[in-house]
């Protein structure tokens, strides 16, 4: 049994599978890339669906870890490495959403409606009051400036945290000197991880759908990173302690990692319940839409969704026992990071398969290749004396009034989809493996590690 204060040995063996997946994830982004419509929307939408999955969750590890410093928890400090490991993805999840942001600012993609100038031109055709009355905030400058300045807030204080844990290690002794300082960039971060997290979100995902809007969709979205995040932290955990790690990780942290699973799930569901009946309720056609667009388009998912992330999770984690049995813990939390990966994509993909038929379709103008205008023109030409009748289908059915066509990539995940997901994992995994490598696996010099140590619920 390796002693629980060394390194993680982050071996070949492991690496190779976590590189092929890698490799395996280029691969079908490639693919997808070479294969797609002139927009590349369904390579550029999977790259922003997986960037954002992952990009979240890191920042909910660094949430709910500085949460727990500041309101001076201990029951987690054994394995807060893990949580440390997580939320330092931040160094590559940020750049990947920059990555989306120039491709707005060069038109290499028409993700988001918004960012097409023709709607904010009031003597242009397409003008759209709605979208240029929220051009002070959705626009290219806020999209790339909030992500690199936010970015950076939470990397430099996730970074400074995690440097003085790992210079408490070398006290030789305990106390709080090292831990107070912790406890002050802590609470620094919180309100600009739990404000800015909304305001990015708002930007990466609900724009783009930019005529709808939902005061809960930054806690429903928070949630759902929430939830993968523990069910991660704890196939991370089993892993490790199979590999002869983290022996005194014990039954009662994996039983209180499993409540918050079952709590959050139903947390969750609360949100997203609420959500849709308050929409329901007001009946209010640009808000319906959203919903009325998944269930018609997307009703495999639509009700896959409130399956996989509610009812199973819920029946299995019922049990108070159910949470310390690790092959039925294992199961959930893998099930619950598939669920809520599948929840990203029916949020983001319905609303730029919407957008991409616009576009195509002759109902805006594709500035995406060469002069914004000429393609314009050109492509609101050819659909109105080429393909006017099927341009008008298209339209027509995006907008909400009937049933689209059904689309491998956007209505359903396609082998594709599944091995961009496998790629972003391995990467996801391969990052975390490496920080956990890179400095002792438990802070024997933490003033709360006695309490972790022997928590009992």
């Amino acid at each position: 049994m390796k002693q629980d204060n060394l390194n993680y040995e982050f071996t070949g063996g492991a690496r190779l599978w976590l590189m092929i997946g890698m490799v395996v994830g280029v691969l079908c982004l490639g693919w997808t890339f070479f294969t797609d419509d002139a927009l590349h929307t369904r390579f550029w939408s999977n790259f922003l669906h997986n960037s954002v999955f992952f990009t979240g969750i890191a920042l909910m590890a660094g949430f709910f870890m500085c949460a727990s410093i500041t309101a001076w928890a201990g029951w987690y400090v054994v394995f807060k490495r893990v949580w440390e490991s997580i939320s330092m993805f931040l160094i590559v999840g940020i750049p990947l959403m920059v990555v989306m942001g120039l491709g707005i600012m060069f038109h290499l993609h028409h993700i988001y409606h918004w960012a097409d100038p023709a709607m904010l031109d009031i003597n242009d055709p397409h003008y759209d009051k709605l979208i240029d009355g929220k051009s002070g905030f959705l626009n290219t400058g806020w999209y790339i400036g909030g992500t690199v300045i936010l970015g950076l807030i939470w990397i430099l204080l996730l970074g400074k945290i995690r440097s003085i844990s790992l210079r408490e290690d070398e006290e030789r002794k305990e106390g709080f000197t090292k831990h107070y300082n912790i406890r002050k960039y802590a609470a620094i971060f919180l309100p600009f991880a739990g404000f800015g997290s909304a305001a990015m979100i708002w930007q990466w995902i609900m724009s783009i759908d930019p005529h709808w809007y939902s005061t809960m969709f930054a806690w429903y979205t928070g949630a759902s990173w929430f939830v993968s995040m523990i069910a991660f932290t704890i196939l991370i955990l089993q892993y490790l302690k199979s590999k002869g790690y983290y022996s005194n990780v014990s039954d009662e942290h994996f039983h209180d990692l499993g409540k918050f699973l079952f709590a959050f799930s139903i947390f969750w569901t609360y949100l997203w319940f609420s959500q849709y009946m308050l929409i329901w309720y007001a009946n209010i056609g640009e808000e319906t839409i959203y919903f009325k667009q998944r269930i018609t388009d997307f009703p495999v998912l639509f009700y896959a969704n409130l399956a996989i992330n509610f009812v199973a999770p819920f029946f299995i984690l019922m049990r108070n026992d159910t949470k310390r049995k690790m092959g039925s813990l294992a199961f959930t939390a893998g099930l619950i990071i598939f669920g809520h990966w599948l929840d990203f994509f029916l949020m983001i993909k319905p609303g730029v398969q919407h957008a991409a038929h616009l576009t195509l379709g002759g109902d805006h103008g594709d500035h995406s290749h060469g002069d914004a205008s000429h393609g314009a023109h050109d492509i609101v030409h050819d659909a109105a004396h080429g393909a006017a009748d099927g341009a008008h289908d298209v339209a027509h059915a995006a907008a909400g009034h009937g049933e689209s066509a059904f689309e491998l990539g956007f209505n359903l995940p396609g082998l594709l989809e599944l091995g961009t997901f496998i790629g972003f994992l391995c990467l996801f995994i391969y990052f975390i493996l490496t920080m956990l490598s890179r400095a002792p696996l438990t802070g024997v010099n933490d003033p709360y590690l006695d309490e972790s140590l022997h928590h009992h619920t």
